[in-house]
């Protein structure tokens, strides 16, 4: 069996093949698709395979150069896992909502980016203990949400130089953002976007946990590879 065979096969056991309802396929990812089976429609993996070569060579030399890429990825099934695994890998991550102008305005998502590290910094040196409890209780809570909103990105000192997006559907504000930009984007896109909307399209299933784990564990396998 072939590499390609051998990763068409895997590709299929994590059901990256499924597709959306041939009633939802929009007319340019009609190309990807292999047939039709029940009104579902079937992703060409054989296309898919070659596709994720593309983007992981481009993730190569992204790194090789010392270029940032940043993980977007709010939808519910893939939100934890993309959240987990590039906090372990020491990636940068969007996973609970796109910051509006997170590339049109990078400056001022900056400044939120640097108050969380600088409120982290005072709390673990003790500085907060000179406040009374309902202050603390006050910071707490402002650290809490520049956690959850910036956490993932809080170690970016300069716009990142690409995007990995699940789903462009949900997030077309970040693939707005990355156009006006010239940011380039690799996603996986199903059968229900145009994948001609982004630059390094990766034609497959973005609604099973198992076809979203597949292709980010790929990705940052490219990712690793490169560091070592």
């Amino acid at each position: 069996m072939s590499k390609n065979d051998s990763q068409i096969e895997e590709l299929f056991n994590a059901k990256a093949h499924l597709g959306h309802k041939s009633n939802r396929v929009h007319p340019k990812a009609k190309k990807y698709i292999y047939t039709i089976e029940n009104g579902v429609s079937i992703i060409d993996l054989t296309q898919t395979v070659v596709q994720l070569e593309k983007a992981k060579q481009i993730i190569k030399e992204l790194q090789a150069a010392g270029k940032t890429l940043v993980f977007v990825a709010t939808k519910k099934i893939a939100a934890d896992f993309v959240k987990n695994i590039c906090q372990e890998n020491n990636l940068f991550s969007v996973t609970v909502k796109w910051p509006a102008g997170f590339l049109t305005n990078f400056e001022m998502i900056n400044r939120n980016m640097k108050k969380l590290n600088q409120m982290k910094k005072e709390k673990e040196a003790g500085d907060w203990n000179k406040f009374v409890k309902h202050e603390q209780v006050k910071l707490s809570k402002e650290l809490s949400r520049l956690e959850k909103f910036f956490g993932g990105i809080a170690g970016l000192t300069k716009m990142p130089d690409a995007l990995f997006i699940i789903d462009t559907k949900k997030e077309k504000n970040a693939v707005k953002e990355a156009h006006q930009m010239h940011i380039p984007v690799i996603a996986l896109s199903d059968t229900n976007v145009n994948p001609e909307l982004v630059d390094y399209p990766i034609v497959g299933n973005d609604d099973s946990l198992s076809s979203v784990e597949y292709f980010v564990k790929d990705i940052i396998n490219a990712c690793k590879k490169e560091e070592k």
